[in-house]
């Protein structure tokens, strides 16, 4: 039996996962997984649901229940040609927005548009996008990272007549660590023969000004993705288009504060989730500003390469 002094200083899930021993992980999984059962969470808001009740999907009909964000649906919708390989049907209850992309992706037999009802379809077991690596007891070593996962074509950019790179800069306001302030990214603009593009949603309230770079305009998801896959470089702080171009196969610069989520583990200057990305990491607590001039110089060293 564990003193108390022992099962304070235990590593948890958080901990392993970002060490990379997901085995390790997936223990502590099974046991919150154990005491969870029977216990109803339909009250709970959705990215707060738990869905697998811990059962095989081998020869059944899956519901695959995407109650997180966009970005965490674009991570995890690799796991659709797993699933499939023992499922007699893959069914995907997406966010709407998605489903145009999703329809690009392999392993999925219907794709149904999410929305605050019942999913009016046939199932025979469901699960929680994001549990799918828990369901798989994925490792470092089989995590299903093969890109691109999901395709489209690239597009016209207009204006190109350089290395172009296109940034984002704030993410949901749910962690503001994550977030960079738009002038903390002028150092990039002095970089000669790139061409920046911006790519944030609601570019001039998160401070973006006219002068600074070429900005498309809003457009839907799927042609935000053909747009990224266009690009050269995609450099963006921790959200959704990060996910995005690394899933489509566009090389994409993922910027990090030093207390980063644990997808993207610790100490580490690349993903196992995504070939493409490179992560350039905070070295002290709120300093962008030497994370952008170390960007800079290999944007630069980059491009002059390139062009």
């Amino acid at each position: 039996m564990r003193s108390e002094q022992q099962v304070e200083t235990r590593p948890d899930w958080m901990t392993y996962m970002r060490r990379g021993q997901f085995e390790e992980a997936w223990k502590f999984s099974d046991e919150v997984l154990q005491s969870r059962a029977g216990t109803p969470c339909w009250h709970l808001p959705r990215h707060l649901q738990y869905v697998w009740d811990g059962s095989s999907p081998e020869g059944k009909r899956v519901l695959v229940r995407c109650y997180h964000g966009l970005g965490d649906t674009i991570q995890f919708i690799r796991f659709m040609p797993m699933l499939k390989s023992v499922a007699k049907e893959v069914i995907v209850w997406a966010q709407p927005d998605l489903i145009p992309l999703l329809q690009t992706a392999p392993g999925i037999d219907q794709l149904l548009p999410l929305h605050n009802g019942s999913p009016e379809v046939a199932y025979d077991m469901d699960v929680e996008i994001m549990e799918l690596s828990h369901l798989f007891r994925t490792n470092i070593n089989s995590l299903p990272a093969a890109i691109p996962y999901l395709h489209v074509h690239p597009t016209d950019l207009p204006g190109k007549n350089g290395f172009s790179v296109g940034l984002v800069w704030k993410a949901g306001d749910w962690d503001q660590r994550r977030g960079i302030l738009f002038q903390a990214l002028s150092p990039l603009a002095e970089i000669p023969g790139v061409d920046l593009y911006i790519l944030q949603g609601g570019a001039a309230d998160a401070g973006w000004r006219e002068g600074f770079g070429i900005n498309p305009g809003s457009m839907d998801l799927f042609n935000y993705a053909r747009f990224i896959r266009s690009l050269d470089i995609l450099i963006t702080v921790d959200s959704m288009p990060a996910h995005l171009a690394g899933a489509i196969g566009t090389p994409v610069w993922n910027l990090l504060h030093t207390k980063a989520d644990w997808r993207w583990m610790d100490d580490r200057e690349d993903s196992p989730w995504y070939p493409t990305m490179r992560i350039f990491r905070q070295r002290t607590a709120g300093d962008w500003d030497e994370v952008i001039s170390r960007v800079k110089v290999e944007l630069d060293d980059l491009s002059s390469k390139a062009y």
